[in-house]
């Protein structure tokens, strides 16, 4: 008889956190671009007493996903998903990160809806980027939600001409993250399964750290500067967020987002981070 199966997506500080919180007796399959990164974390966790598989998953391909997924299977029932998969808008290009934060997140959440285990759970990790951008009509948010995955970037909301810089596509993707897992919650549900997503803020972490050092270091610096927290956050604080929504404590809570940013939002729209 198979464990109950954890799949987890993007093999960073944050993924790690929240497997570490609610993976306890669970097999755990973690999966990222870079083979050699789920292989360095599943090496941390095995030696921490958990029992983690490391895969090399692209989540911008349907079929590596679909390989992932299958994966998964092989060691029993997926009971849980965490998508901490992604790139920033310092990292990659337009097209990369509406192939990967939007296109290949929407895929992984339909196809994991479509096996996932009855009381399951799953969380996407978001950003609070889908919450600066203007408002988009009810229409377009629709649009964001409902599209099958393969036609998501034909959209003409998403066309490269519509999308001003590498920021405007990553908030593009946000929001999308955002409406598809209402639009998936209806789906799972009727699988008696729950999906929700997280945006966090400023987070310490590896990649965090380049930024702070990099050209947008003092653009970083100043937004948690000025939130009320007045500081970045931690990928463990982002994990207690995921361990409620994933636990019976969060059984009533399913198709929304959680902004865990200090405030940064806020402030941005309120108070002293919000643009002259």
């Amino acid at each position: 008889m198979g464990k109950d199966v954890i799949l987890w997506a993007g093999a960073g500080q944050i993924g790690m956190a929240v497997a570490r919180r609610i993976g306890t007796g669970k097999k755990i399959v973690v999966g990222d671009k870079k083979l050699e990164n789920a292989e360095s974390v599943a090496k941390l966790m095995n030696e921490a007493g958990f029992d983690v598989k490391p895969v090399q998953m692209d989540l911008s391909d349907k079929a590596s996903i679909l390989n992932f997924i299958e994966t998964g299977q092989e060691y029993g029932k997926v009971s849980m998903l965490i998508n901490a998969a992604g790139v920033s808008p310092s990292q990659a290009s337009i097209e990369t990160i509406l192939k990967v934060d939007l296109y290949g997140t929407a895929v992984l959440l339909e196809e994991v809806g479509k096996i996932i285990k009855d009381g399951g759970t799953g969380v996407t990790i978001s950003s609070q980027s889908g919450h600066r951008m203007p408002q988009l009509s009810a229409s377009e948010d629709e649009l964001l939600a409902c599209t099958p995955p393969e036609e998501l970037l034909s959209l003409k909301i998403l066309r490269p001409e519509n999308i001003k810089d590498t920021l405007h596509a990553y908030q593009m993707a946000k929001r999308c993250n955002e409406k598809r897992v209402m639009y998936e919650a209806v789906r799972w549900g009727e699988k008696g399964a729950r999906i929700n997503s997280i945006s966090p803020g400023i987070i310490v972490t590896p990649l965090a750290l380049d930024e702070f050092n990099g050209p947008r270091g003092d653009f970083y610096k100043n937004m948690f500067a000025k939130c009320p927290a007045g500081r970045p956050g931690t990928a463990d604080e982002v994990a207690n967020v995921a361990e409620l929504l994933m636990s019976e404590k969060g059984a009533f809570i399913t198709g929304t987002d959680f902004l865990c940013d200090g405030g940064a939002t806020a402030s941005y729209f309120y108070g002293p981070l919000k643009p002259v």
